[in-house]
């Protein structure tokens, strides 16, 4: 590996190291139990492990497929199809995913505006949609004929009209600008700690608060599309309780799983490339020790980059 300059915090592995974490990774070749997956990292094509999980023992799924645009993961290629083609790709792994559900499990299914449409018309056969997330996540290169494409999608399903959302550990704490009193002099809706004035107000569907992991982040990795854990920390948070099963089919470099693991979650992750299961089991290895989550500080999510 190359020198780093100082401040890169990038998890990087050796050759050595790569195959030691990845030794550690499972893989199915018949029908498993759940004791056999669970709190694993299945190095393994998704549409191959999915066959071999349980039936009903998901609470909470979280999917970041790859988008429909030509990008290279380690060893393999993802290639931009036409849109139907790429839907009726949505449609293969997808359908495979519902009998992993309970009933009343929760899915997040993330996507870039291009492809953004396909997930409800594909998504909306087998669950029930709630609502869609707005992420904007601050990059992207800029456009001389063209905005800068700095935005995401996260669709939130479920699988029946009865599921988990935690509203009051998902709320957002602001600062007073207009601190009203009631008539005995007390706070009226806000809270006074000495430090500062705030109320605590529910989350909308746009969040502007979540960048992307960069250089500096202990969380960053090689991975080309990761997804932030304050952002998927909002997700667990919401939609699952402590000790409540988080699958992901597309694990990527291991933010689910070790999200999860850092908020008293089980977990089970499906990842095909060995480089970034590799990865994914240095990072929960690491989560033995380090339970920080960046911007989410004594229970309280904080401003962006904070």
């Amino acid at each position: 590996m190359k020198d780093k300059a100082p401040r890169n915090k990038t998890i990087e592995l050796s050759a050595k190291e790569e195959k030691a974490y990845a030794a550690k990774t499972v893989r199915l070749n018949k029908a498993a139990a759940l004791t056999d997956v669970l709190n694993k990292t299945i190095c393994q094509d998704s549409l191959k492990a999915m066959d071999y999980l349980p039936d009903k023992c998901v609470d909470l799924m979280i999917v970041d497929p790859p988008y429909n645009l030509t990008k290279n993961f380690a060893s393999t290629t993802f290639k931009e199809t036409d849109f139907k083609t790429y839907k009726k790709w949505l449609d293969k792994w997808l359908k495979k995913t519902v009998r992993l559900l309970k009933d009343n499990a929760t899915v997040y299914i993330c996507s870039d505006w291009k492809t953004s449409i396909a997930v409800p018309e594909i998504a909306g056969k087998y669950f029930i949609l709630q609502n869609r997330i707005s992420w904007e996540r601050e990059k992207g290169r800029g456009a001389q004929n063209n905005w800068k494409n700095c935005l995401e999608d996260i669709w939130f399903f479920t699988v029946s009209k009865n599921y988990c959302f935690n509203i009051d550990v998902v709320k957002i704490q602001k600062e007073v600008i207009a601190p009203y009193r009631d008539k005995d002099g007390q706070p009226k809706d806000w809270v006074d700690n000495g430090a500062k004035k705030y109320r605590l107000t529910h989350p909308s569907n746009i969040w502007t608060d979540i960048s992307i992991p960069f250089w500096s982040m202990p969380e960053n990795t090689p991975h080309p599309t990761q997804k932030p854990e304050k952002l998927i920390a909002k997700l667990i948070l919401a939609s699952s309780n402590p000790g409540d099963v988080v699958f992901d089919p597309f694990l990527g470099s291991g933010t689910t799983s070790v999200t999860a693991k850092k908020l008293g979650r089980q977990y089970i992750g499906i990842e095909r490339e060995k480089a970034y299961a590799a990865i994914a089991e240095k990072r929960l290895e690491m989560a033995e020790s380090d339970k920080a989550i960046q911007g989410f500080e004594d229970g309280i999510f904080k401003s962006r980059n904070a």
